[in-house]
């Protein structure tokens, strides 16, 4: 019986009606029955309740895509979300993909030349830690959708790949939401070789 289980086995009494061999072969089936009972009992007492990790996964929740219908420039939108990395390993996101744009990027927020906040292409992409979270969200990290070919307008919905660094690939579909911010750090965008505006 395994360590830690206090559970005791009642041995059944003898089966009426059937000769002594009989009795003791269905006494030895249904005790068998009862032991594997109590051992399955024991091991679900014992399981952990914290999460686990070695068989866990990448998920994302709260996704969305930000409306492009009565923005300043329509061409281009951003997706954001929280990824949760159950693995235990971290993992690294380092790229998107979407049959709406003609180019997706990770970006971050860096300190530009002249003090204020910009958005930037990330060269190294985000990592997100094992058996933790991190979010995607407006004036912060996210995916940056470009060159779109097509309007976004609430309730639409997008299908993102998420691209990590070690080759995973994660399929999403994101609803569009509207956002009507239009502070100049979602649009700011420091200068880089693939990325100007």
């Amino acid at each position: 019986m395994r360590a830690g289980c206090d559970r005791h086995l009642a041995i059944p009494p003898a089966v009426s009606g059937y000769g002594e061999g009989m009795r003791n072969r269905i006494g030895i089936s249904v005790l068998f029955v009862m032991l594997i009972s109590a051992l399955a009992a024991c091991g679900s007492a014992e399981t952990p309740t914290g999460k686990d990790n070695s068989a866990g996964k990448v998920e994302t929740s709260y996704g969305w895509v930000r409306a492009t219908t009565g923005t300043q420039d329509p061409s281009m939108s951003a997706a954001f979300m929280v990824i949760d990395n159950q693995t235990d390993e971290d993992v690294t996101l380092v790229g998107a993909s979407s049959p709406v744009a003609g180019m997706a990027e990770i970006h971050e927020m860096v300190m530009g030349e002249d003090g204020a906040m910009v958005m930037q292409k990330s060269e190294t992409g985000l990592t997100i830690a094992a058996g933790h979270l991190d979010e995607l969200k407006p004036g912060g990290w996210h995916v940056m959708l470009m060159d779109l070919n097509q309007e976004l307008k609430p309730g639409d919905e997008v299908d993102l790949t998420l691209e990590f660094g070690n080759g995973d690939k994660l399929d999403v579909t994101l609803p569009v939401k509207e956002f009507t911010e239009e502070d100049g750090h979602y649009h700011t965008h420091s200068p880089s070789p693939s990325h100007s505006s």
